[in-house]
């Protein structure tokens, strides 16, 4: 799974603190999502988009495989 997370960020100006702490996790979760090291559940996923106002779709997809 692929994300935008980090350009959200920048955008909205928010450090992986910032954005931790609005979604109720760790600083590390946030950086082992933006190295695409960790899957966030769907309710973190839910939440992630809610803080940049978009959907879902617009900030996780899945990384095609042939």
């Amino acid at each position: 799974m692929k994300n935008n997370i980090r350009v959200e960020r920048a955008i909205k100006q928010l450090t992986q603190e910032d954005l931790a702490r609005m979604v109720s996790v760790s600083r590390q979760t946030i950086n082992a999502m933006e190295a695409n090291k960790y899957v966030p559940s769907t309710v973190l996923a839910l939440k992630i988009a809610r803080v940049f106002s978009k959907p879902v779709e617009e900030i996780f997809w899945l990384e095609e495989t042939d």
